[in-house]
């Protein structure tokens, strides 16, 4: 990550909701222990939950740009799963900040239910462009939920316990789907 106020912001915030608390936290100490004024909190984040949802938008991108690159006769598994491979150095570049964040979610019930809204959010995205490659609407919401659902738990293991790699986890995932369907 480089150097930047979000960047410091994304930090402070991420050592304080460990240290006391997401509760326990304000904006204001964020923007402090960042060397930043509140107003330039504000200026980068609506509230001090988006701190931690912030990469969202980044990995959506990512993801349906990954999704158009495979071939349209793929099976949607298949191209979730490529998708999913495609953005692992994504991912892999930002676990020094993934792996705290996620211990600060899962320590906060409130946090937990953003993380799901989002995912729901991510799993509808992807269902909408399947259907835009001619997957039936059913069939691409079950493997938009299916996929998302085995990606949040493969990444939520692997921030857990680096080894085997992301990658590695996810070719596991689609074989364990593969033999499970």
């Amino acid at each position: 990550m480089a150097d930047t106020a979000r960047t410091r912001l994304q930090q402070a915030a991420v050592e304080l909701f460990g240290k006391q608390g997401f509760d326990n936290t304000t904006a204001a100490e964020i923007a402090t222990h960042a060397g930043v004024t509140e107003r330039t909190f504000f200026r980068h984040f609506a509230d001090k939950r988006e701190v931690l949802f912030d990469g969202q938008s980044v990995l959506l991108g990512a993801l349906l740009a990954a999704v158009e690159e495979v071939p349209r006769d793929a099976p949607p598994l298949s191209t979730l799963f490529r998708a999913f491979r495609s953005v692992s150095p994504l991912l892999e570049a930002n676990r020094p900040f993934s792996e705290p964040r996620q211990a600060v979610i899962a320590a906060t019930p409130a946090l937990q239910e953003r993380e799901l809204a989002k995912m729901a959010a991510l799993s509808e995205a992807l269902a909408q462009c399947l259907r835009a490659r001619g997957v039936s609407g059913d069939r691409a919401a079950f493997a938009a939920q299916i996929g998302m659902t085995a990606f949040a738990h493969v990444t939520s293991a692997w921030l857990n316990q680096a080894s085997p790699g992301l990658t590695e986890r996810l070719d596991r995932a689609e074989q364990d789907l593969r033999t499970l369907i």
